[in-house]
């Protein structure tokens, strides 16, 4: 079977005639077969792909994608890895669903626009399907251990980067979507354990925070979380990484998702740099900001007044509400892994109350994070890689995930560092500053 072409692909649209919003979240849209690809290329294993009715930031019903990959050799009932990819675009282009398919453009060009011009010519590489693809060789070898992989699109069909809320939503329909797919072996009694690193993290941890009242049917299955790299205040991870080396670029593509999730016209706030650089941002993916806006800061993309990001009202109401911080407790136990040594790639630590991260997330916020769940009685399993940045802790984050969800799903009781773990920063809402 050919990969499908983006230009006419139908199936993620909705094109029935009872409106999207009269549906149950998790409610089965269309479903299609295709092969499972590697760099877009066809593999004996096949997908099932879904799309779903789930719910979007702003409480609106959206429909969405979700893959599912069943194990080539089965060995008795379903068990169920989601696996929240860290493909991290502003292009919905580059969801993890596309790569599957084989429709994923690994690598193009964009022509020369207006905001996109010859004196910034990387930006016009488009290698976002890369990222999504080369996660694919940390779940293979759960397909080759016989786990059947729940890979959804977290960003939804609009890529609402950095969407904390949102993203939890479409992982946990996502599940329940698959759940009501017979074909995919997944009952009502299976279970169910949520990985994901860096932008995977966002996705994992908000769909363990909203399991308990948004879907319950999830999460009397859920049997824990291993994550990595965790986003947890961003507007921490905006003040450290404002100005770095490597990762300054983030800052730029956090307005665009943020401004987009949550409908919020910035354009009044930003000055004529500010206007340039989000237009170069819009359809960005991570590969496209990462080392190419080295110093850029949000005080370089605003107009004077607004230099401190908690002047405007918009921004400090939107970071609020993805602030892991202040959001509800989990129920279930966790593995939580982050490095410190963001230096490594070209991020300084940053003032008192952020403190060293690992070039773009905040380890000071991760262990917070982290303690606060051992305080409402979780068991958390929380390592710390002090002399690791944040892309090389991820290949040692893995193994231990691998291993940490392969107890819980044998039925071990999970280990618990809760009292050893060292304080973090505080993880208050944001206030807002005017004058």
């Amino acid at each position: 079977m050919p990969a499908v072409s983006n230009a006419t692909d139908s199936f993620y649209a909705y094109q029935g005639e009872k409106p999207l919003s009269s549906y149950a979240p998790g409610a089965v849209l269309k479903t299609r077969t295709v092969p499972y690809h590697l760099l877009n290329v066809p593999t004996p294993i096949n997908a099932l792909q879904i799309l779903y009715r789930s719910t979007d930031a702003m409480g609106e019903a959206t429909a969405n994608v979700t893959s599912v990959l069943q194990p080539p050799v089965s060995s008795g009932p379903a068990k169920v890895i989601s696996f929240q990819s860290f493909y991290d675009s502003l292009n919905p282009e580059d969801s993890p669903s596309r790569v599957v398919a084989g429709n994923a453009e690994l690598l193009g060009f964009t022509p020369l626009t207006k905001g996109l011009n010859e004196n910034h010519l990387l930006d016009h590489v488009r290698s976002g399907g890369i990222i999504a693809t080369t996660e694919n060789t940390f779940f293979d070898p759960l397909l080759l251990a016989g786990f059947t992989i729940v890979l959804p699109d977290t960003e939804g069909q609009s890529a609402h980067f950095a969407a904390g809320p949102e993203y939890g939503k479409l992982t946990l329909d996502s599940l329940r979507a698959a759940r009501n797919v017979a074909a995919t072996g997944i009952t009502d009694s299976t279970k169910i354990g949520l990985m994901g690193y860096s932008g995977g993290s966002i996705a994992s941890n908000w769909a363990a925070i909203e399991a308990p009242s948004y879907a319950p049917d999830v999460n009397k299955n859920l049997i824990g979380v291993a994550e990595g790299g965790v986003l947890v205040n961003p507007a921490h991870n905006m003040t450290y990484a404002s100005g770095s080396f490597g990762w300054a670029g983030i800052v730029g593509m956090a307005v665009v998702g943020i401004a987009r999730s949550y409908h919020i016209d910035f354009d009044k706030y930003l000055n004529d740099y500010g206007k340039e650089n989000v237009a170069r941002l819009q359809n960005a993916s991570i590969s496209n900001a990462f080392l190419q806006y080295a110093g850029l800061r949000f005080d370089q993309m605003v107009k004077p007044q607004y230099a401190n990001p908690n002047s405007i009202p918009e921004y400090v109401e939107a970071a609020n509400k993805i602030n892991m911080g202040t959001a509800p407790i989990p129920t279930v136990p966790m593995f939580i892994a982050q490095g410190t040594f963001g230096i490594l790639e070209g991020t300084q630590a940053g003032p008192p109350g952020v403190g060293a991260g690992d070039g773009i997330m905040v380890a000071g916020d991760v262990r917070a994070l982290a303690n606060r769940y051992c305080d409402a009685g979780l068991k958390i399993h929380y390592d710390q890689y002090d002399t690791l940045s944040h892309v090389p802790s991820a290949m040692l984050w893995y193994p231990g995930a691998v291993g940490w969800l392969l107890d819980r799903f044998a039925g071990n009781p999970a280990p618990s560092n809760c009292g050893h773990i060292p304080a973090g920063n505080s993880l208050a809402p944001q206030q807002l500053q005017v004058g």
